[in-house]
């Protein structure tokens, strides 16, 4: 990611450092506020492209802020997780990758939803949990603070969420899992790259070796 790395030598003063502690402090925030005053704010805040057009800008921000529809349990289980995911990935990067790779992801969104009707942050955040295991694919936490389980096993059924949503989804949703997957592969698309080659090199290397080890055996006969 060596263009990547200019951005950062040229941009990186800009960055925004411990960018999830606001994604996550203003989502709370909206959700405190939506309980105690017993309103949606969901319709203020969801990405709406017609909205947006007439000058409802706000709206091309305001969607990530939109928690789940759940319990209060369950929210600060999801909060807490993405809150660990955020931080651990920015002191893996830097603030300025990690505000790069969350901008990428919200891009991808933004263009899915003005190309469908309508945006969502929920592949927006999958994406964010597909980088965590990414890198650290064996690290164990604790589902719902009591199961251990590794991360890598959790990603390998959001992997499975993606094609599933590819292969059955509507077109809007496709659009949208494709889209959200632009900031993934464009950090790690060179690795992958990188490993077919190394298999095919490899595979080239073993046959190359098989080939000379049955003329070895065949001169001996």
């Amino acid at each position: 990611m060596k263009w990547l790395n200019k951005l950062e030598r040229k941009f990186g003063r800009y960055a925004i450092p411990n960018l999830m502690h606001y994604i996550i402090g203003i989502t709370m925030a909206v959700y405190i506020a939506q309980y105690i005053l017993n309103i949606s704010l969901y319709n203020y805040l969801v990405f709406i492209p017609d909205l947006i057009i007439k000058g409802q800008i706000w709206r091309i921000i305001t969607f990530i802020f939109i928690p789940p529809a759940t319990s209060i349990i369950f929210i600060v289980f999801v909060m807490y997780f993405y809150y660990m995911m955020g931080t651990t990935l920015e002191n893996e990067w830097g603030s300025f990758k990690f505000n790069m790779y969350y901008l990428f992801g919200m891009a991808g969104t933004i263009i899915a939803a003005f190309l469908t009707g309508a945006g969502t942050s929920a592949y927006l955040n999958l994406s964010l949990f597909l980088a965590f295991a990414y890198l650290f694919p064996n690290l164990e936490i604790l589902l719902f603070f009591v199961i251990p389980v590794k991360v890598k096993w959790i990603a390998y059924l959001d992997w499975a969420f993606f094609i599933i949503s590819l292969i059955f989804g509507t077109i809007s949703t496709k659009v949208a899992v494709i889209a959200s997957l632009i900031n993934f592969f464009i950090f790690f698309g060179g690795d992958f790259i990188d490993y077919i080659k190394y298999q095919r090199k490899y595979g080239a290397t073993r046959r190359n070796f098989k080939r000379e080890m049955k003329k070895y055996k065949d001169g001996w006969q």
